[in-house]
């Protein structure tokens, strides 16, 4: 059954993924971007996706820090995926930065899609609201842990994404009328870009292929396939399970940087050839931190061991998401093909 569809966000690297799946279950889409002028970019990151939507998408100008826009691209739709939320790869000034648009953003995409009689809203949310600023724990984090935001060691993008993901909650219950909320959680971002705006991690990886990293710290975290965190999207969408639930996206164990290195080391050949596999002690990367304040922002998560669990989506869901390493060597494959790294930009010019 055709559905119309908002989906917010729609030139991030989930939002893209999302449409392209949408476009595929044969749905009417649209989404929003902050300027129109972001239209050819979202069509030829679909159209590297193997998809010319034509004028099955269609395209809203909304910001999450302004009313305007938001009746208009809520209107006549079944469903809305709301991914669109601040991610900078640099650290922001303020807290507020990050807090104000991430939360006043969900409330109101929440507001608009209640006042439009929309069926469901998916919010993106992230792990960030889930295994952050707690003591260390042996079993898997799951969708019942809730990140403590006043931590003392909190970073501002996991305040964010705790704090809206709450604010989204206490709506529904106090003011959602007939609105269903589902959220879905993911770890760190991984899988094929589709362009050059893709994620935090998605840079990260970009980072260790060009020889930008000098070596490994000892951090570890969740790996996730964007085609799977899509796809967990779409199920959280219209499955009557996901009413009112949280969503773990992890495709499995977490992995180290030094994983990841050696991943790209055994799959990618030639182009992982600039890849660090030296893991750094920790007290050299508090002194980089000293220089760098991208690198201060990984200091409270040096050396914690972590775990997360998606039985729940598999369980409730249906979801089988691929395997770390395949959605680390398709993002390597990707930015490869599209001549986002060093060497590869040299081959193109």
């Amino acid at each position: 059954m055709s559905n119309t569809i908002l989906v917010t966000g729609g030139s991030g690297f989930i939002g893209s993924h999302c449409i392209l799946q949408l476009l595929a279950a044969g749905h009417q889409v649209r989404t929003t971007v902050r300027s129109l002028n972001r239209e050819g970019d979202v069509r030829a990151m679909l159209k590297q996706g193997g998809a010319e939507p034509g004028d099955r998408l269609s395209f809203i100008a909304a910001d999450l820090e302004n009313d305007a826009g938001w009746p208009e691209a809520v209107a006549g739709c079944d469903y809305v995926l709301h991914v669109a939320s601040p991610f900078p790869a640099r650290v922001p000034k303020h807290e507020d930065e990050l807090i104000v648009p991430a939360r006043e953003g969900a409330l109101r995409v929440l507001r608009a899609s209640r006042n439009a009689g929309v069926k469901r809203v998916v919010l993106t949310s992230s792990f960030a609201a889930i295994g952050y600023g707690q003591k260390p724990q042996q079993q898997p984090f799951n969708e019942t842990n809730w990140t403590d935001p006043n931590a003392a060691d909190m970073l501002p993008y996991a305040k964010s994404k705790t704090l809206a993901e709450r604010a989204a909650w206490d709506f529904i219950a106090k003011e959602g009328g007939k609105l269903e909320l589902s959220v879905v959680n993911p770890v760190g971002v991984f899988g094929p870009v589709l362009g050059p705006d893709y994620s935090t991690s998605i840079l990260f990886v970009q980072r260790m292929m060009d020889g930008a990293v000098p070596g490994c710290p000892k951090l570890y975290f969740g790996a996730v396939d964007v085609r799977d965190v899509a796809d967990l999207h779409l199920r959280a969408m219209t499955e009557p399970a996901a009413k009112g639930e949280r969503f773990v996206a992890v495709a499995g164990d977490f992995v180290s940087v030094l994983d990841i290195a050696k991943i790209l080391k055994r799959r990618m050949g030639e182009a992982a050839k600039r890849v660090p596999t030296r893991e750094l002690p920790n007290w050299l990367v508090r002194v980089a931190a000293l220089r760098d304040p991208a690198v201060k922002q990984i200091l409270p998560e040096l050396g914690k061991r972590k775990n997360a669990t998606n039985e729940k989506a598999k369980r409730l869901l249906g979801w089988a998401p691929r395997s770390s390493e395949e959605s680390i060597v398709a993002t390597a494959e990707s930015l490869v093909r599209l001549g986002l790294l060093k060497d590869s930009a040299k081959k193109a010019a």
